[in-house]
């Protein structure tokens, strides 16, 4: 067993700067946990000091159910794989994924059925002969994950593994570490600032941001019901958007926007939630894939809005288009067509039983 928990996990370096605050998180045993946020986090320092390599300012964390706050890195049964594959450059392939368990002592013939077994299972069994030198960069990660792989330890540890990586290899090497949880049936916990990457391969997902744990949930979980604006506008691509109004009541509660160019009617799914924001600020939240073009759609419910296209971005079978309301750049996700071109007047549908609610002051969702 090897689960994880981290409570009310805190870390200040000099000078004051909190760089994590009061982390909680509970990863189970086999679960795979992403930490995703922008620059800055605070999610690299929380991946290193469940590592060992950052010393915990305040808080507990425990490991197999085992108090780790003062424990060294080489006692954590922790094995961590690091943006830059950390490599020796003067050894073979076999040697680089043998050597930690040389230092361990382990006997030859134990060290070579673990090599062999994880070349195995990444594919990487005729470069064993190798030097890093010779290897492109996703063998090189592959490496990098037989290292660790040798060791079975109970937790494995990624920092950004697949940020030096080119977009078609990074893809794949998602696809090839979702395998490998499978396959392992271990604990991984995951670092990226790549929301795709969070969403494709994660069982859970901890949104951090200066600091702060914002959200953790399942991947569907966090894009159907944010639990905040920042957390709406960091999940999925593209990106939500935002559209800043109030609530009116004439004879039904409606939406307006700033500018009045959006006046929309609220469904009773929302009326409960938004009655008391009456006359009050409110910011919408929109999908780009629940905006829709009004002339393929079979839906006559939703509210259609007449737009003047900026910008058309064809990208394969499916076309972002770009324009404006209330001064916000607004992009709708719809079926490639041909007869979309820049500054084309058309009829848009907004499909307002998908929409997002969000407190102007707290930023909090409304419709959560």
């Amino acid at each position: 067993m090897a689960e994880v928990i981290l409570k009310d996990v805190s870390k200040v370096y000099e000078k004051d700067v909190l760089a994590v605050n009061k982390a909680n998180i509970e990863i189970k045993d086999k679960e795979f946990v992403i930490l995703v946020g922008p620059s800055g986090c605070g999610k690299s320092t929380t991946l290193r000091m469940i590592a060992g390599l950052e010393e915990i300012t305040e808080g507990e964390l425990y490991i197999d159910g085992k108090l780790m706050n003062n424990v060294l890195p080489k006692n954590r049964d922790i094995a961590m794989v690091f943006q830059n594959y950390a490599l020796y450059p003067h050894m073979t392939v076999y040697e680089n994924m043998a050597f930690g368990l040389k230092l361990r002592k382990f006997n030859k013939k134990e060290i070579d059925e673990r090599v062999k077994h994880a070349s195995d299972i990444l594919g990487i069994t005729e470069l064993l002969d190798r030097k890093p030198k010779a290897l492109s960069g996703g063998q090189r990660q592959r490496v990098a994950l037989g290292r660790a792989i040798v060791r079975k330890p109970k937790v494995f540890l990624f920092d950004e593994p697949l940020s030096n990586l080119d977009a078609k290899l990074r893809v794949q090497m998602r696809t090839e570490i979702a395998k490998l949880h499978s396959k392992l049936e271990v604990t991984m916990i995951y670092v990226t600032h790549d929301q795709t990457e969070a969403m494709t391969m994660g069982d859970k997902i901890v949104i951090m941001d200066k600091g702060d744990i914002l959200q953790t949930a399942t991947p569907l979980e966090l894009y159907r019901k944010p639990k905040n604006k920042f957390v709406a506008g960091f999940i999925g691509s593209p990106a939500m958007n935002f559209i800043e109004g109030k609530i009116i009541s004439e004879d039904t509660l409606k939406f307006q926007s700033i500018n009045n160019d959006l006046i929309f009617p609220i469904t009773e799914k929302y009326n409960s939630l938004l009655s008391k924001y009456i006359n009050e600020k409110v910011t919408l939240g929109v999908r780009p894939e629940d905006i829709l073009l009004k002339e393929y759609s079979m839906s006559e419910s939703n509210h259609v809005m007449k737009v003047s296209l900026d910008v058309v971005e064809p990208m394969g079978n499916e076309i972002y288009l770009y324009f404006k309301i209330s001064e916000n750049q607004i992009v709708a996700r719809v079926q490639a067509v041909d007869d979309l071109t820049d500054g084309k007047n058309i009829d848009l549908m907004l499909n307002i039983n998908k929409l997002h609610f969000f407190d102007n002051k707290t930023e909090d969702a409304i419709s959560h």
